[in-house]
């Protein structure tokens, strides 16, 4: 309890100083508050109270990380935290909100979470540690509701969920971003408000998550803070910071999880979202590009301009065009080893009666590209109008489907094979993906009952395309097209992995056959003199491999 005058209370609350009460500070009290506007730090460790699980409300007495990162927040402008599951970053970062708030005026703080319930769950710790503040210590409250807080040094609080108008046509002097990994369409927030962000010369943004997959905002982000090629600096709060955390509780943590729950959720490991179609590994080997151009308002990135004599795969998935799903294609380079994806196509407003002008004009760009189009629903209107009003010829007709039908009926039997023909040749680098939307969306592709699909929030527009890719090139017309027969590609690198895994081992030798090992001209290669392996007691292994 702070005061027992209700004069000097806001509306009530005892433990809230309201706008206009004169304070008359000690010498002591003097000492302190400057002291405490220096230093955010012995402000939070001297006077501010959380809520704890077992004790109630207790000092917050800041591990030795948390120091350090308030120290991060106030040196840098642009702050990003990847830190591990329950280590306290969200409530370090509202003990620095609330510093900023009091000692700094007429500034904007906005506190910006993947849901407005969270979001006003963080200002209710902000309130918490407000009424425990001393009277000499607080502003003054003009305002004070579930939504925001305002000041009597003009200063602000305001909670809300991540949208495109969440902070539009506001200047916010410090935004942060909680849990920025799991926000829904994190990028289009973030392309909306970037001009607030940057609108001001000392703007402070603070973006804090655990990983969450790869190819997402945050992860984007984050490369680029570690690579030094945005504004961003990065700060990392591992498993160890935490005081409690060893070996021993890491190896119990494991053991009611899994190697790679604990990974992503304590390691600071960027795997896919969820069961994702595409191993981790696979997922952590990908890099995205940055296009050589952009055309269509930006919604054609091209990454590879067209080579003369290569040939091009073009896969199309078309939507409704009523800014929901996207409209999207990939141009894919047949003609290189490993297959190349070259340009991508994404916008989620176009009408199918317009989309096949934009096939037309980049399929004949891309020395006229095979085009494989999705003839569901609003597809079979791209197909019609692509082949028959613009006499677009290079177009796959799937006639083992019905007679005479112009791309690929997309059913279960096609897209299993084609999840099944993409996940080959991603994880065997048999085909290179260097967009990052598409990216994102194979990290994202996840397993829903007998299929897979987009995680939720998430798009697979673009992983369908793949998908498309995937079911084509396991077609015998594709293997005509190319002269490759996929299945046998995949399986002679199967092979060649495992040969490459039994070789260090040398052969055994029984005793009975006299086998010479010439290691003359290489000591590290053993060739084998006159030997010729036994394949009766195989039992057929091979062929059950091939198979």
């Amino acid at each position: 309890m702070q005061n027992q005058n209700p004069n000097e209370s806001y509306l009530g609350n005892i433990n809230v100083k309201r706008d206009g009460v004169q304070h008359n500070f000690t010498e002591k009290e003097i000492q302190e508050y400057l002291k405490c506007s220096k230093d955010p730090v012995y402000f939070c460790k001297e006077y501010l109270k959380v809520i704890s699980l077992d004790d109630g409300l207790v000092p917050f007495d800041l591990y030795p990380y948390q120091e350090t990162m308030f120290e991060h927040f106030n040196n840098n402008r642009f702050s990003i935290v990847l830190a591990c599951r329950q280590s306290g970053k969200s409530i370090s970062s509202v003990g620095y909100i609330i510093w900023f708030a009091c000692f700094h005026s007429e500034k904007t703080i906005a506190v910006l979470a993947n849901k407005g319930a969270t979001a006003r769950e963080m200002l209710g710790r902000v309130t918490l540690m407000l009424e425990n503040l001393p009277f000499f210590l607080q502003p003054g409250c003009k305002a004070l509701n579930k939504g925001s807080i305002e000041f009597s040094n003009n200063s602000r609080i305001i909670a809300a969920a991540t949208s495109g108008s969440s902070i539009r046509g506001m200047s916010v002097n410090l935004l942060f971003l909680d849990e920025f990994a799991f926000v829904e369409n994190a990028n289009e927030f973030y392309t909306s408000t970037y001009p607030v962000i940057s609108a001001g010369k000392d703007t402070k943004v603070i973006i804090t998550s655990t990983a969450n997959g790869i190819g997402n905002t945050f992860h984007k982000i984050w490369e680029g803070a570690v690579q030094k090629v945005n504004e961003f600096v990065p700060f990392t709060v591992n498993w160890w910071d935490v005081p409690g955390r060893d070996e021993e509780w890491k190896r119990q943590t494991i053991a009611n999880t899994s190697q790679l729950q604990f990974d992503q959720e304590f390691g600071n490991t960027f795997y896919g979202t969820g069961d994702t179609l595409i191993n981790a590994e696979t997922l952590l080997g990908f890099r995205a590009s940055n296009p050589l151009e952009s055309l269509e308002g930006a919604d054609l990135l091209i990454y590879e301009r067209p080579i003369k004599d290569h040939e091009y795969i073009m896969t199309v998935d078309v939507s409704k065009g009523r800014g929901q799903d996207y409209s999207t294609f990939n141009v894919i380079d047949i003609s290189t080893r490993p297959f190349k994806q070259v340009a991508v196509y994404r916008n989620n407003t176009i009408s199918p009666i317009l989309f096949p002008n934009i096939i037309y004009k980049y399929g004949k760009l891309y020395n006229d590209a095979y085009v494989v189009i999705e003839s569901n629903d609003q597809g079979i209107l791209v197909c019609q109008g692509l082949y028959q009003d613009l006499e677009y010829e290079n177009i796959h007709m799937e006639s083992a489907i019905k007679a005479d039908r112009i791309g690929i009926e997309m059913n279960r039997k096609v897209k299993r094979l084609g999840c099944s023909s993409a996940k080959d040749l991603l994880e065997s680098n048999k085909l290179s993906i260097v967009d990052e939307h598409t990216i994102m969306e194979i990290s994202t592709f996840v397993s829903k009952g007998q299929s897979f699909e987009a995680s939720d929030g998430n798009h697979d527009d673009l992983m369908m395309n793949l998908v498309m890719f995937g079911y084509f090139s396991s077609t015998q017309y594709f293997g005509d097209m190319t002269d490759i027969n996929l299945k046998q590609m995949l399986f002679d690198q199967r092979m060649k992995e495992i040969e490459e895994d039994i070789v260090p081992f040398g052969f055994i030798q029984n005793g009975q056959d006299d086998v010479d090992l010439d290691i003359r001209n290489d000591p590290d290669n053993w060739q084998v003199q006159g030997y010729e392996p036994d394949l009766s007691t195989t039992d057929g292994i091979f062929d059950r491999i091939k198979d």
